[in-house]
């Protein structure tokens, strides 16, 4: 106990000093929770009627968010089957840096599924014998149900292997490998409920597609890790952390195979929608080109597909994919296009047209992107703390007294 009190007041420590740099950049994220909170006390206030949700479109921005920030959490597991499966050294020095994006992602995905709730009293009709959580049936329930475990193991690796090495311990593999490896197919299994989340509504036709879930897995093995190869630059320039050149590359090698299925199981899709001609092709052709003088969503639609489509051939020729600069830039294009796909191109055209035919053009308010700004003032607040823990701990400058140096 002693032990972990004093890591605990260690942590502390590491966490309350830095330089001005680093109190600036936790100063600009207080301030985005801020504007965040204030904009979620007036909508919790007023009602959801603070944004533009409506009868017609009742999911919009934030599950947009929530389903893009899965992805971003699921897409760990590109790190975790090279390092652990195939023993990949250079990536297997990384994988904490991607388990820990994993738990900042997820901690954002529940608070915009708070947010998009309205009430945060109303989670507790998810909690069993509290609540009326309508488990098994509900796929609403296994997702907080995936969701909640990916992060529980997710946390449980993270203190492990930083509690071993501040005690200048190697982690038991007998206890970390097992733990690991279940993490592949929860984190599988997150992007994949929620895909059953969507699917399983037979009254939203344009989501009743059984690649789905293979898109939403293809999607988030490009978005996510376009995220973890600019925080790898970014950490070895601020930080003292050592990742390889092979370990970027070859996490943006990976990345092009997932464009390609993603833009395959795209293409796919998009034939199905256009050449049967049904009455459903409507939300289609909505989103693609607008329909009875209604195109909010066409300019969003064009611009996600270009984007994906030049990151996939930055990231196809091992040329451009090995210059940082084009390698940054096809990151930039593959996360804007994914953000797009799984936010505007997939929420808002589901629900439009609404099942009576009507059109409600949806644009998020101001309250909407307030609370966002908050939630992701959380998120990188809570990445930064707990990389601002690990660093030190995996360079050996943090550790016990009398603890070996980090090898």
């Amino acid at each position: 106990m002693t032990g972990i009190l004093e890591f605990l007041k260690g942590c502390g420590r590491q966490v309350t000093t830095g330089n001005r740099t680093y109190f600036a950049w936790l100063a600009a994220l207080g301030t985005l929770i801020a504007i965040g909170v204030v904009a979620f006390v007036h909508q919790a206030r007023v009602g959801l009627i603070a944004t533009n949700m409506r009868d017609q479109v009742s999911w919009a921005f934030y599950i947009g968010n929530f389903t893009f920030l899965v992805g971003v959490a699921a897409a760990a597991v590109l790190l975790v089957i090279p390092a652990y499966i195939y023993h990949w050294g250079p990536i297997k020095e990384v994988v904490l840096l991607g388990e820990l994006l994993a738990i900042s992602a997820l901690a954002m995905c529940l608070l915009f599924i708070m947010a998009d709730m309205g009430r945060p009293d109303r989670l507790l009709h998810m909690m069993p014998g509290i609540g009326t959580p309508n488990w098994p049936r509900s796929l609403l329930t296994w997702d907080a149900l995936v969701l909640n475990v990916y992060l529980a193991l997710n946390l449980v690796v993270v203190v492990y292997i930083l509690f071993q090495a501040y005690n200048g311990r190697e982690a038991r593999k007998a206890i970390l490998v097992p733990l690991v490896l279940l993490s592949i197919p929860v984190s599988i299994s997150t992007h994949t409920v929620t895909a059953f989340l969507y699917n399983g509504m037979a009254a939203r036709p344009f989501w009743n597609a059984s690649i789905l879930a293979p898109r939403f897995l293809a999607s988030a093995f490009c978005s996510g890790p376009a995220v973890m190869i600019v925080l790898f630059q970014i950490l070895r320039k601020t930080a003292r952390i050592p990742i390889q050149d092979e370990a970027i590359w070859k996490v943006a090698e990976l990345m092009s195979y997932a464009m390609f299925i993603n833009l395959f199981l795209l293409g796919a899709e998009v034939f199905k929608e256009f050449y049967s001609a049904t009455q459903d092709t409507m939300h289609s052709q909505y989103l693609w080109f607008g329909l009875r003088h209604h195109a909010a969503l066409v300019p969003y639609a064009w611009a996600s597909l270009a984007a994906s489509t030049i990151a996939f051939l930055l990231f196809l020729v091992p040329k451009t994919r090995q210059n940082w600069i084009t390698l940054n830039l096809g990151c930039l294009l593959i996360w804007a296009g994914v953000y797009i796909e799984k936010g505007m191109g997939l929420v808002i055209p589901g629900m439009t047209p609404d099942t009576l035919g009507e059109i409600y053009e949806y644009r998020p308010t101001i309250t909407e992107w307030a609370i966002a700004l908050g939630v992701f003032g959380v998120g990188f607040l809570i990445f930064t703390i707990l990389v601002k823990i690990s660093v030190p701990i995996l360079v050996g400058t943090f550790k016990t007294s009398g603890a070996p140096a980090a090898h």
